[in-house]
């Protein structure tokens, strides 16, 4: 009796190692997203196996944020990083180096041959707005149309493992200052990061942050490519119903002005003229001059519509507006999703209400 209790008691000490252990390899992969787009391909991609979260917030401008002790805390804990590249994360050495983050990264726009911004490095002066949309991308298209269902749906999965960020609690920010003393700017390179603003290149985007997630959980890489080929679908079935809607839209009529140089890669994918008021970053400050030239242009080339943007101050828009007589269309999303409910809390929800203003503001 005594020797069936010692097995007893060592089944059950067995069972409980077991279960601790599966617990342990059931936990969902911690990753941290540097902005809100990048987050929402996470969570499409890794499903229930992934605890996404993302430092800089919906509606929240990458340009100008300043990471805070949260944010550093956040991604002290992450098991992957996920980044767009292309300088546009100006704040992140010094967040990775105040959260002592040395894990492994994914640079999504890796592959990616990005356009050119004619100003350079955020200096917008004499910049004259004219766009040429006829760069080459330097990547290869391996899309699978073996299912042709359309569920272009927009998604709620896995927003309970999102870690709160409650930046409005955290008052102190990050230093702002190297080493040196001198203060760090929000400025970019020459080289236009808002590569997301095309469904074509964000299918790189897919491969990139599927590739990542494969090679930090190799456990669940075949879930991890089966979301990410369904996600790769429903991106080009709303790739290709955009440019059957614009079809309406006469080429010589697609122009319209927009708070900051964010749609450059739309542009070029829809043959769309954007004519930005200030450069790549959203803090940059347009010279009178820019804005009489604008002006200018906007009334010799009849453009009728102008364009806020979600993290963009609308005041100098409502300004142009007044002097052309253009009228200001809905808003556009450029660098951020909107909050949870919105319709635009989504990277697809993002790209499909953009598309639904422009055709409503030039639609003839």
């Amino acid at each position: 009796m005594k020797m069936r209790g010692m097995y007893s008691g060592r089944m059950v000490l067995a069972l409980g190692l077991l279960a601790a252990s599966l617990s342990v390899q059931a936990e969902p992969l911690r990753v941290v997203s540097s902005f809100s787009i990048l987050n929402d391909m996470v969570k499409e991609i890794g499903g229930d196996k992934v605890m996404a979260s993302t430092i800089v917030p919906a509606n929240g401008d990458a340009h100008s944020f300043e990471p805070r002790p949260s944010d550093a805390k956040t991604l002290a804990k992450a098991q992957l990083l996920v980044v767009n590249g292309l300088e546009f994360e100006s704040w992140l050495p010094r967040l990775q180096q105040a959260a002592g983050y040395k894990g492994p990264q994914v640079v999504a726009t890796e592959g990616i041959t990005p356009l050119a911004f004619e100003g350079g490095a955020d200096d917008h002066a004499d910049h004259d707005h004219d766009h040429d949309h006829d760069h080459d991308h330097d990547h290869d298209h391996d899309h699978d149309h073996d299912h042709d269902h359309d569920h272009d749906h927009d998604h709620d999965h896995d927003h309970d493992h999102e870690p709160a960020h409650d930046h409005a609690q955290d008052h102190e920010h990050a230093p702002e200052k190297d080493h040196s003393g001198h203060e760090h700017s929000h400025q970019h390179g020459s080289q236009d990061p808002h590569a997301w603003q095309s469904l074509d290149l964000a299918q790189i985007y897919v491969r990139n942050i599927s590739k990542g997630l494969e090679q930090a959980d190799p456990a669940n890489a075949q879930y991890y490519q089966g979301r990410a080929k369904d996600y790769a679908q429903r991106i080009q079935e709303l790739d290709d119903s955009i440019k059957t809607r614009l079809q309406a839209v006469p080429v010589d009529k697609r122009k319209v002005i927009t708070s900051h140089d964010a749609f450059s890669y739309m542009g070029k994918a829809y043959n769309i003229r954007f004519i930005p008021l200030v450069g790549v970053s959203s803090q940059a400050e347009p010279s009178a001059r820019d804005i009489a030239q604008i002006i200018q242009q906007a009334r010799s080339e009849q453009i009728q519509a102008i364009f806020v943007e979600n993290t963009v101050s609308a005041k100098l828009v409502e300004q142009v507006a007044r002097e052309t007589g253009a009228k200001v269309g809905g808003t556009l999303y450029s660098d951020a999703l909107g909050v949870p409910g919105s319709g635009v809390d989504t990277y697809l929800g993002m790209m499909r209400s953009n598309t639904d203003q422009l055709i409503k503001a030039l639609q003839p």
